[in-house]
């Protein structure tokens, strides 16, 4: 690990806290609507919506990572997945009518672009995996060994 500086940990915490954000933002209001009024309303679509704040905390992330040179892959690979399956999910909404409302969601098209959506939020649950390990590293006390922890 070359570089666990102030400022990669800075890096690394801002960029878990903007990856979580979206996965975790349905879940909480979940909760609190769930509380509050006693019935159950789950945004599933929530996580793309808010996917400008997974996309800037996946790229600080690997900012971060490729800083110490540890996990550039595992974020690497699940931000371009990620990506990938967002345009992906939105491209099939269009082409199947979903989208437009052209086509009912049901069958096939709805179960193929729900698909691609839960893809999507797993590939944002590996750059919050990666961004995790990330920050064990980071914060990791230099000398010690396997075995003192």
């Amino acid at each position: 690990m070359e570089k666990k500086n102030v400022f990669t940990r800075i890096l690394a915490v801002s960029g878990i806290v903007l990856v979580w954000f979206p996965i975790l933002a349905p879940i909480l209001f979940m909760l609190a609507s769930l509380i509050r009024s006693g019935v159950f309303r789950f945004d599933y679509l929530m996580p793309a919506e808010l996917f400008p704040f997974a996309l800037a905390g996946g790229l600080i992330l690997l900012w971060a990572a490729l800083r110490a040179k540890t996990w550039v892959k595992l974020i690497a690979w699940g931000l371009g997945g990620a990506v990938v399956l967002l345009v992906g999910s939105q491209g099939l909404a269009v082409v199947t009518g979903l989208a437009s409302g052209a086509t009912s969601p049901t069958g096939w098209a709805w179960a193929l672009v729900v698909g691609a959506l839960v893809a999507f939020v797993l590939a944002l649950v590996a750059v919050g995996v990666g961004g995790g390990l990330l920050l064990r590293d980071v914060f990791k006390k230099e000398g010690l060994g396997e075995s003192s922890l």
